[in-house]
């Protein structure tokens, strides 16, 4: 699998685009930090995050280990052998060859518009099999398209902090992106409208939290966020004078920290 280099303004952005043109979850690639934005006056950030990513290549499966030797049938007297012609005779059994390493697959053009297709099919047939009534609807501007599924009773779909429907997402990136091949477009899928709900609450939340952050003079720890809501705090939190943001912790319990800048 190629590598994709992606920027943005945090490490987690920057990660965060670097999934959405692989197609896959945040467990099936691999990063390599390329460059982190520097600390400057004021607690101000200069530069932006640059990172590498890829798809985490298969590994080959192991091998398996040897049978046992069979036991002897009972009144039978096993002859007794020297211990190093045993190790002799596996000496001189041929070593099997290494396989050879899986080529990376090679990078080809998919219309963003069959991607949508096939994403707006896959999320139709899983609202069936809910047992939902559902309209899907694609968006698209260039490479960067958006799923949106509306109806009622759609709360399950949804999953409480939008778990399910984050899930739900990286399935539609495989049954459309990956079954296509596509590395290009940026797949999003929305449910219910819940993602710009969900979007306007944090921002409110997060400009209370500075403006307590702001007036006290003390930090404040939030509860432990997906890497899609840390990122709206922080897009939120970045021109708010007086607070800066970082991230601490590891998935899935990493939070936001907001502290006086």
């Amino acid at each position: 699998m190629q590598w994709v280099e992606t920027t943005g303004n945090t490490l987690e952005e920057a990660k965060e685009a670097a999934l959405d043109q692989l197609g896959v979850a945040e467990d099936d690639a691999e990063f390599e930090v390329v460059d982190e934005p520097k600390q400057g006056l004021f607690g101000r950030t200069r530069g932006e995050a640059r990172v590498r990513a890829r798809v985490k290549p298969t590994s080959p499966r192991g091998k398996t280990g040897e049978r046992r030797p069979r036991r002897e049938k009972t009144g039978e007297r096993r002859e007794q052998k020297p211990r190093n012609e045993g190790r002799q005779r596996n000496n001189d059994r041929p070593a099997r060859e290494p396989r050879e390493p899986r080529e990376p697959r090679e990078k080809v053009e998919v219309d963003p518009a069959l991607v949508g297709q096939a994403a707006s099919e896959f999320l139709s047939g899983l609202a069936t099999a809910f047992g939902v009534q559902s309209t899907v609807s694609v968006n698209r501007e260039e490479d960067d398209i958006e799923v949106r599924l509306e109806g009622s009773d759609l709360g399950l779909m949804v999953g409480p902090g939008g778990a399910t429907l984050l899930a739900i997402q990286d399935l539609t990136r495989v049954a459309s992106q990956r079954r296509l091949g596509d590395q290009d477009t940026r797949l999003r899928i929305d449910i219910a409208g819940y993602r710009e709900r969900r979007k306007e609450a944090l921002s409110r939340f997060a400009h209370k939290v500075a403006a307590e952050v702001k007036e006290t003079g003390s930090s404040r720890m939030l509860e432990p966020m997906s890497s899609a809501d840390r990122k709206i705090v922080h897009d939120t939190l970045a021109e708010f004078e007086g607070v800066t943001t970082r991230s601490e912790g590891d998935d899935p319990r990493r939070r936001v920290v907001v502290e006086p800048a």
